[in-house]
C-alpha cells in the first residue's frame, strides 16, 4: 500500500513543484513574439489537434500566410474554405486508434498532395488510467505512439516534398515536463501514475524528434525534425488536474499563463522560419530560442531502443 501511494504521489508532487518553477520563470521572462514570416503559398501542412488552443492558432496563422492546412481532429467537420486561394480543412484523425491514423494517411495520399509541414500538436495530459483502442496506455499511445505512426507513414511524402534550400519540416509539440524523467514509458509498471506517464510521453517525443533528425541528416534528406515547448498555456489541457488545483489553475490562468497565440509563436517559428532551414533545423526550442534538454534526450542507446521498440509495437518491423 505504501509503495503504491509513493509511486502515485511522488510523480505528482515533482510535476506540480516543477510547474510552479516553470510558471515563475515564465512570469519574469519576456514572451517571444513571432517575427514576420514569409508567405507560404503552395505549401501544404498537417496540424494534429488544431480545432482549438495552440493547434488552432498555428493553423490559422499558416492559412493567413497562404498555406493549405489540414487539421486532424477526432470529430470530423465539414471542410471550411477561407477564400479562393487559401484553404483550411478538417479530416478525421483519432491518435488513440492506429487504424484511424492509417486511414487518415491513406485518404491524404490518395489526393496526391505534397506535404511540407507536419505539426504533431495533439495530446492528452493527466487523463485517468485507461487504454487506447490498441491497448496502449493513453499518454504513450496518443502523445507519442500515434504521432510516431503518423510521421512514419508520411515520411516519404515529406521527403519528396522537400528540396535543397526549402526543407520539409516535422515539428513535435512537447513540454518542459520531459525534464522530469521516469523512463517507464508506460509499457510495464506495477503502479500507475498519470503524472509519470505524461512526463515520459513528452520525453519520448523528444527522443523521437532527435533520432529522426539525425537519421534524416545522415541520409541527406531535405527534411528536418525538431521539438518545441510552448510553455504553460491557458488551454483545455489542464482539465484533468486534481480538483483543487484545477480550480486554482482556472483562477490564475488568464493572468499568468500564456495565451494559445503566444504558445503557438515558437511552434510557428520552428515550422516556418527561414533561419532554421537545412542544417540549422532540428533541436529543442522554447520561447523562440534553442535550449538544452536533459541528458537522456541525447542518449543514442536510449533513442535507438525506443525507436526499435516503437517499430515493433506498431508492426513496422
Amino acid at each position: 500500500m505504501l509503495s503504491a501511494a509513493r509511486s502515485c504521489l511522488l510523480p505528482a508532487v515533482r510535476l506540480y513543484l516543477f510547474g510552479v518553477k516553470v510558471l515563475l520563470v515564465q512570469l519574469f521572462s519576456r514572451t517571444f513574439r513571432l517575427p514576420v514570416m514569409p508567405r507560404q503559398d503552395g505549401k501544404v501542412a498537417i496540424v494534429t489537434g488544431g480545432s482549438r488552443g495552440i493547434g488552432y492558432e498555428v493553423a490559422r496563422h499558416m492559412v493567413r500566410l497562404g498555406a493549405h492546412v489540414i487539421i486532424g481532429i477526432v470529430s470530423r467537420t465539414t471542410p471550411t474554405h477561407t477564400d479562393r486561394m487559401n484553404i483550411l480543412e478538417f479530416m478525421k484523425l483519432d491518435l488513440a486508434s492506429l487504424q484511424s491514423v492509417r486511414k487518415f494517411v491513406h485518404i491524404f495520399k490518395q489526393r496526391d498532395l505534397q506535404l511540407n509541414i507536419l505539426v504533431n500538436n495533439a495530446g492528452v495530459m493527466l487523463v485517468p488510467e485507461g487504454r487506447t483502442e490498441d491497448g496502449f496506455e493513453q499518454h504513450f499511445g496518443v502523445n507519442y505512439l500515434g504521432h510516431f505512426l503518423l510521421t512514419w507513414l508520411l515520411l516519404d511524402t515529406l521527403k519528396d516534398s522537400g528540396k535543397c534550400g526549402l526543407f520539409s519540416r516535422v515539428v513535435h509539440v512537447s513540454s518542459s515536463a520531459h525534464r522530469i524523467v521516469f523512463l517507464a514509458f508506460s509499457l510495464s509498471s506495477q503502479y500507475y501514475s498519470a503524472h509519470a506517464a505524461y512526463c515520459d510521453s513528452k520525453l519520448a517525443q523528444l527522443l523521437l524528434s532527435s533520432h529522426l533528425h539525425q537519421e534524416l541528416q545522415s541520409g541527406g534528406f531535405p527534411l528536418s525534425s525538431c521539438a518545441v515547448d510552448p510553455g504553460m498555456v491557458d488551454s483545455a489541457l489542464y482539465r484533468h488536474l486534481w480538483t483543487p488545483l484545477c480550480l486554482a489553475q482556472s483562477a490564475i490562468a488568464r493572468l499568468l499563463f500564456r495565451t494559445p497565440a503566444e504558445g503557438a509563436s515558437t511552434v510557428l517559428y520552428a515550422a516556418l522560419s527561414p533561419a532554421l532551414e537545412g542544417e540549422c533545423g532540428g533541436g529543442y526550442w522554447a520561447n523562440g530560442h534553442r535550449e538544452m534538454t536533459t541528458p537522456p534526450t541525447f542518449d543514442p542507446q536510449l533513442q535507438l531502443s525506443l525507436w526499435e521498440t516503437s517499430l515493433q509495437l506498431l508492426g513496422l518491423q
